[in-house]
Parts: C-alpha cells; sequence; structure tokens
C-alpha cells in the first residue's frame, strides 16, 4: 500500500476540492484501488458535483438535516457544534473508488470533496491510500 496525508485548511471554505490532489496522487499508479479517509470527529469527505451549486444545495440540504440551532448532547464549543459531530455520520468519512492506468475512476461531473462546517478547527487531514490489483 501506497499513502499519503494532505494537510487542508478550510478557513473560510466548508467544501474543499480535492479532486486535482487525488488525481495527482493516483497518477504514478497503475490500476487499483484509492481511498480517502478524514480522521476527524467533525468531517467528512464526499463525491458530489461541485460548481453548479451543488455546493450551496448540500450545505442548505445540511443545515435541513442537522440544523445548527437544534438541541445537542454534545454541547461543548460553539453554537451548532453538536451538529459538527453528526456529520460524518450523515456524509462518511471515507471514500473508495477503482483507479485504471493512475487515473481514478471519477464520472464526468464527479469531485472528490472535504466537506467542513467546524468553524473551530479548519486544519484538517485526509489521507489518500492506493492499494494496487
Amino acid at each position: 500500500m501506497i499513502s499519503e496525508e494532505l494537510r487542508i485548511d478550510t478557513a473560510g471554505a466548508p467544501i474543499v476540492d480535492l479532486t486535482s490532489k487525488l488525481r495527482r496522487f493516483c497518477a504514478t499508479q497503475g490500476d487499483g484501488l484509492v481511498q480517502a479517509f478524514v480522521p476527524h470527529a467533525t468531517a467528512a469527505l464526499v463525491v458530489v458535483e461541485l460548481g453548479a451549486g451543488s455546493d450551496a444545495d448540500l450545505l442548505a440540504w445540511l443545515e435541513e438535516v442537522l440544523p445548527r440551532q437544534a438541541q445537542y448532547r454534545h454541547q461543548h464549543g460553539s453554537p451548532g457544534h453538536g451538529a459538527d459531530h453528526l456529520l460524518p455520520a450523515v456524509l462518511g468519512c471515507s471514500v473508495t473508488m477503482p483507479v485504471l492506468s493512475g487515473t481514478p475512476q471519477l464520472g464526468t461531473w464527479q469531485s472528490l470533496a472535504l466537506v467542513d462546517t467546524n468553524q473551530e478547527n479548519n486544519q484538517r487531514r485526509v489521507r489518500l491510500s492506493f492499494i494496487p490489483g
């Protein structure tokens, strides 16, 4: 297995496109699987279309599903921080996809994105791991 850790600053950007970093990581590989994993309790990874309004739609949907003003048992931190802790349970903390000839097999409009609604911690790590196959 080949693995690399990315350091991502999410200040001011609740959705960060990681697609170019993913492509660069896979470019020197052959066929296999790539996994992206975010080791944080308040961040998530998604495969989604970016730039055509889906970003805003995703954030609006998350506000409906995990409203920041709701009463959460997890109450330390800023208002709404309980919702941040449920984010990875709703969206997921890892994504796995096939790689062929060093190219991640994303669809035409698909991108890999980090979602981070936690305003208290904007320094994130994402682990990319490639398993040849």
